[in-house]
């Protein structure tokens, strides 16, 4: 079995990627995940002058661990005017500076929602284009459209039947690849 962590990037209280992915975690049967609140990791917005003066915050380092012991990642993004949050750059932004390939040797299933027909499409390609930069290899990605639309929060299900075939078939692709 692999371990694998799960967070969305969004710092909202009420996020719908973080309702993603709890549910996508409550589907993995064959490996252990555990979920994690990036807002359980408060850092000031990156600056140079910081980093040289105070260095790297310990609940940075805190967070790299979390990354280090998974064999994989799940990982769902919001989107803010066509790219990921600022929240989350920031963290990108300090991960990097801490360890330029922190992502290494990491299997990640990249995942975005929003309330629009596009479902954060637009971060989750950023993303793709970027996490392989820090070392990451990208296995299965999956845009879910209209959250509201598609998904009961009430009984944490997807309701749209050919976007919950197309979720299952992803994290079937992952689980086997992460073996």
């Amino acid at each position: 079995m692999k371990n694998i962590l799960a967070f969305a990037g969004s710092n909202s209280s009420t996020s719908i990627n973080h309702k993603l992915v709890e549910f996508v975690a409550s589907e993995i049967k064959e490996h252990p995940v555990k979920i994690i609140k990036l807002t359980d990791y408060p850092l000031s917005i990156y600056s140079e002058d910081e980093e040289k003066s105070q260095g790297f915050p310990e609940i940075l380092k805190n967070l790299k661990e979390e990354i280090s012991e998974a064999d994989a990642l799940i990982i769902s993004l919001n989107e803010h005017n066509g790219s990921w949050s600022a929240f989350f750059k920031n963290i990108m932004d300090w991960m990097s500076r801490l360890d330029r390939n922190f992502l290494e040797g990491k299997k990640i299933l990249l995942m975005s929602t929003s309330p629009g027909k596009r479902g954060g499409l637009s971060s989750l390609e950023f993303a793709k284009s970027v996490f392989p930069r820090f070392g990451a290899e990208i296995i299965e990605s999956f845009s879910f459209p209209s959250f509201y639309e598609n998904f009961s929060v009430e009984s944490n299900t997807v309701t749209e039947e050919t976007l919950l075939l197309g979720l299952n078939e992803v994290l079937s692709t992952f689980a086997h690849q992460i073996k």
